[in-house]
């Protein structure tokens, strides 16, 4: 099988003929620090708001180059929103959201352009081109078909809090004015929605929409708010995706228990990462068996962090034993590649669960 047959097969439940390998992401750091195992030939560590276009062109080089190096199945393009340097660390968006970007390079929130109703009915979503696309056309001109294109975008209730400046803001929104909560996660959705018509046209193999909505304890809102708020604009947008024939995936760290069966039921082919601080995946996989894809769990907090090669391999044989057989399971880490992975961690997970994840797993017949 090629990477993106097997990456496809296990999104769509069956049995390929190994566990398939992907990430959500790789942060610039990241590519950078692993990329050195592979080459001399490593970019200058910059971050994305830092980057001309020759910077821009190395860094996702650098990237494909890991992909092949480590025989991904899938990698993970982003959206291109759009970063313009405001001053320092600040940034602002396409969508007009201010941002402070980290030492790790991702982009946080604080000011938006949508304070008031008032401000939801004048604004105007800029229109969606190519330019949004130009990661994932880039990585398909490159790899041909060899592993899946997956485009990354981000759901409707992280573009929401997002344009509403702070999370708290939306939260608040679904208590004291329900109108606009449902108002801006239309706008939000409607969003989402151009992005994937263009996908279709750019030919990406996959969708997958990060966007938390849970944490180690419990869904951040309640599941009440989830079904009245977020529920069926999640549905409208996998209808949409599963009309052009492709699979989209969600992503959400948390304790995603109290509304599993309401993702099952929304139709999203796969459920991402399955955060062993709160989730089991074993259990996660009885769950899902037959409705939908499970993908993790290698954690990234301790294990990727600061644990030995040797209790990440032993770690990827256990997961694989548990969450592999029957097919429907991608193996990646509980969240992304972040900056804090150790490199040669990352490397020995996706090695691993070559070296142990072929069919039968454990030498068991598939049933």
């Amino acid at each position: 099988m090629t990477g993106k047959e097997r990456f496809l097969t296990a999104l769509n439940r069956g049995t390929p003929d190994m566990v398939p390998i992907w990430d959500l992401a790789f942060n610039e750091p990241s590519i950078v620090n692993i990329a050195k195992h592979f080459t001399d030939n490593v970019p200058p560590l910059k971050l994305l708001h830092q980057m001309d276009a020759n910077d821009l062109v190395a860094i996702m080089r650098a990237l494909f180059l890991i992909a092949e190096e480590l025989d991904l199945d899938g990698l993970t393009m982003p959206t291109l929103l759009g970063r313009e340097h405001i001053e320092g660390d600040i940034i602002k968006d396409r969508l007009g959201v201010i941002q402070h970007v980290g030492w790790h390079g991702d982009p946080i929130p604080f000011d938006g352009p949508i304070k008031t109703p008032a401000d939801l009915k004048s604004y105007k979503p800029p229109k969606v081109d190519d330019s949004w696309l130009m990661a994932a056309m880039f990585a398909k001109s490159h790899f041909k078909g060899r592993i899946a294109n997956v485009l990354m975008m981000p759901d409707p209730f992280k573009i929401s809090w997002a344009l509403r400046g702070e999370m708290i803001n939306t939260l608040i929104a679904y208590i004291d004015n329900p109108s606009f909560a449902h108002d801006t996660a239309k706008l939000a959705t409607e969003i989402c929605l151009a992005v994937f018509e263009r996908a279709v046209a750019a030919g990406v193999d996959a969708v997958v929409l990060p966007g938390d909505i849970a944490m180690n304890e419990a869904t951040i809102m309640s599941p009440a708010h989830f079904r009245e708020y977020l529920k069926p604009r999640y549905k409208e947008i996998v209808d949409v995706v599963h009309a052009a024939g492709l699979p989209a995936i969600k992503h959400s760290d948390g304790n995603l228990n109290a509304i599993l069966d309401d993702l099952l039921e929304i139709g999203f082919d796969a459920v991402h990462p399955i955060q062993p601080q709160c989730m089991d995946i074993g259990e996660t996989k009885k769950k899902c068996a037959g409705r939908a894809c499970v993908i993790g769990n290698i954690d990234c907090v301790d294990l990727l962090t600061s644990g030995s090669v040797e209790e990440v391999e032993r770690t990827v044989k256990e997961t694989i034993e548990i969450a592999a057989p029957g097919g429907g399971y991608i193996l990646s880490s509980s969240n992304t590649i972040h900056p804090d992975v150790k490199p040669e961690n990352a490397i020995a997970m996706f090695r691993a669960a070559r070296r142990h994840g072929a069919y039968p797993i454990g030498g068991a017949v598939e049933k």
